[in-house]
């Protein structure tokens, strides 16, 4: 197995820190030399993560002056806010997952409305539950049109990201709309998720289109609320308002960006 870069492994340790509060809002972080010490590091690694963390917005400062403390909650691209995978490994956590079933079948006619299905047509669903450092921590019910989610039945879908696997085959997954309410646990989210029955949980559903805005996926993710949380962020800038939606993905939207995070217990 390849080392990882020094660069990434302290942009992830200063990253936790900053999670934890260890490092607050507001808060300098040391200087550079002084991390070149803890981490016996040249200035170029160190230099390296602090850019990685300013990117994320979540140090700024400079020009001679020690990094400040912005925010806890990492900015994203496009590609993480599609991908529990990579949101989980910029927030510092081990991604898994284990899939229940997967089918080529109709789906229910709530979804095919969505998708733009005739009532007769097939789609790819699956179910499959995500882990974070190992524990449950999110439900997907997934359904794809199916000339996007056939290559799907023959993937091994507990290897990874599916939104990985989709776009290494050339999907055109341009955007999507995110959808966040609360729902109560039925009884298979209560099995695989280990909460009672009726518990709450935190639930994205989603609309994911290529860029002629055909539909190409919907999904219904569930959460346990101890392991996710929304913070909304609300900012003016001079071309438009927008809004911000936080702990930890985000994606770019005419009026600002949206932001949500996964967040360990």
């Amino acid at each position: 197995m390849a080392a990882i870069p020094l660069h990434r492994t302290l942009a992830a340790e200063l990253r936790q820190r900053i999670r934890s509060g260890q490092l607050a809002v507001g808060e300098s972080l040391p200087s550079e030399a002084q991390l070149c010490r803890e981490f016996s590091a040249s200035r170029g690694p160190v230099r390296q993560a602090l850019a990685a963390l300013r990117d994320e917005g979540l140090i700024g400062g400079g020009q001679g002056k020690r990094p400040v403390v912005l925010d806890a909650v990492p900015a994203q691209p496009f590609a993480s806010f599609l991908s529990f995978t990579r949101r989980a490994e910029i927030t510092g956590h081990a991604p898994g997952q284990r899939l229940q079933e997967i089918a080529l079948r109709r789906p229910d006619a709530t979804v095919a409305a969505a998708l733009g299905l005739e009532p007769d047509a097939l789609a790819v669903q699956l179910l499959r539950l995500r882990l974070l450092d190992g524990r449950p921590a999110m439900l997907e019910r997934m359904t794809y049109v199916e000339q996007v989610g056939r290559p799907l039945l023959a993937a091994d879908l507990d290897a990874g990201s599916i939104y990985a696997f989709l776009t290494a085959q050339g999907v055109d997954l341009h955007s999507a709309r995110h959808t966040f309410d609360a729902v109560a646990a039925d009884a298979v989210d209560a099995t695989l998720l280990e909460v009672p029955v009726g518990a709450p949980l935190l639930r994205e559903r989603r609309l994911t289109t290529d860029s002629s805005g055909a539909p190409i996926e919907w999904s219904d993710d569930r959460y346990r609320p101890d392991v996710a949380t929304v913070t909304v962020t609300n900012t003016r800038s001079v071309r438009a308002e927008g809004t911000r939606t936080g702990p930890a993905w985000t994606g770019e939207h005419p009026g600002g960006a949206a932001r949500a995070e996964v967040a360990g217990a």
